[in-house]
């Protein structure tokens, strides 16, 4: 598998690592999407502790209002976090 083919795959299996143990499989829930943060980019942004500041980010992902982050939201606030780092790594 190619880097790029891993990567994604990489992502997905995040994705899918979380999704589902509160609710539906195909989304993440407040609470799973916490424990992703935390567990997957807490190296990066710290531990996700302050309620309002997760309450912001899960309101600014969840873009269709469903209450829930599905794949392609999750993908968008992955994405963005990728042109970050890669900013922050070009200076």
């Amino acid at each position: 598998m190619s880097n790029l083919q891993n990567g994604m795959s990489l992502l997905i299996a995040a994705f899918h690592k979380y999704s589902g143990k509160e609710g539906d499989s195909k989304t993440l829930t407040k609470g799973e999407l916490t424990e992703l943060l935390n567990n997957e980019l807490g190296d990066i942004f710290g531990k996700a502790s302050d309620k309002q500041a997760l309450d912001k980010i899960f309101k600014g992902l969840d873009a269709d209002k469903s209450g829930t982050v599905d794949f392609q939201e999750y993908v968008t606030f992955v994405a963005c976090i990728m042109m970050l780092c890669n900013e922050s790594l070009s200076k």
